[in-house]
C-alpha cells in the first residue's frame, strides 16, 4: 500500500485519538492533521491536501456532508470517508451524493476504519455490511411508497373507466362519443389524460393495463 496522508475531522477528541491510533498503526500511513469542527476541516484540507479525509457528520459550524462537498471542490484528488453514529438511509444518500467515497459507523470503527481507508484510497467505494443493509432497507421502503403513490395518482375516474373499456373493445373515438353522448374532442381529451395519468404510450399498453386491473377482458376469437 502506498504512503497515505490522512486528515481526521471529528468534534470528539476521544474519537480522533482512536482513529489516529488505528490509522498510524498501518505502515506508510500518516495522520497529517486533525479538526474539531467543519470549517476547520475544510481549511486544513485546503492547506494539507490529504489523500483521505475521515469526516464526522455531526460537527459544529459545518456538517460533514457540506464538509465533504467543500473538501472535494478544493482538493479534487482527495477521498472522503464518512465516520458517524447516524444509522439513516437519508444521511447515507446525502453523504454519497456530496461525493463521499465511503460511509462507516462509529460502532464499526475498530474493525472497519483501516479497511475503509485502504479501499477508498484505491479508488473503490466502501460501505460496511450494516450500512449496505440500511441503504437497501431505505431503497425498498422508498420503492414501496413510490408504488403506492403511483397507484393513488393513477386512480381513474368512472368516466375514464368507461372510455378504457370501449377503447379496449376496439371502438373509435367517434363511436365512443356517440355511445356516451359527448363530443369527439372530449373523448380525445379523456384518452390523452388517461394515457398520461397511467404512463402509457400505446393502445396495446392500455389493453394490458385494463386486463391487469380487471377493468376489461379481451375476448379471443
Amino acid at each position: 500500500m502506498k504512503k497515505l496522508r490522512i486528515l481526521i475531522a471529528d468534534d470528539h477528541g476521544l474519537v480522533r485519538r482512536g482513529a489516529r491510533a488505528l490509522l498510524q498503526a498501518q505502515q506508510g500511513w500518516r495522520v497529517v492533521g486533525e479538526a474539531a469542527n467543519g470549517r476547520e476541516a475544510v481549511e486544513k484540507a485546503k492547506e494539507m491536501k490529504p489523500d483521505v479525509a475521515v469526516v464526522d457528520i455531526s460537527m459544529p459550524e459545518l456538517d460533514g456532508v457540506e464538509v465533504a462537498r467543500q473538501i472535494l471542490e478544493a482538493v479534487p484528488d482527495a477521498k472522503v470517508l464518512v465516520l458517524t453514529m447516524h444509522e439513516s438511509d437519508q444521511m447515507v444518500q446525502r453523504a454519497l451524493g456530496a461525493g463521499a467515497h465511503g460511509y462507516i459507523l462509529k460502532s464499526d470503527l475498530t474493525d472497519s476504519l483501516p479497511k475503509a481507508v485502504k479501499a477508498i484510497a484505491e479508488g473503490k467505494r466502501f460501505l460496511t455490511p450494516k450500512v449496505s443493509e440500511i441503504v437497501l432497507d431505505g431503497f425498498l421502503k422508498t420503492k414501496s411508497r413510490h408504488r403506492q403513490g403511483e397507484r393513488a395518482d393513477a386512480r381513474v375516474t368512472p368516466r375514464e373507466v368507461e372510455i378504457i373499456r370501449l377503447l379496449v373493445e376496439g371502438k373509435t373515438n367517434k363511436e365512443i362519443a356517440a355511445l356516451l353522448g359527448i363530443a369527439v374532442r372530449t373523448v380525445e381529451t379523456h384518452r390523452s389524460k388517461i394515457m398520461l395519468k397511467l404512463g402509457l404510450h400505446s393502445l396495446a399498453e392500455l389493453i394490458h393495463y385494463a386486463m391487469r386491473h380487471g377493468i376489461a377482458t379481451v375476448r379471443e376469437g
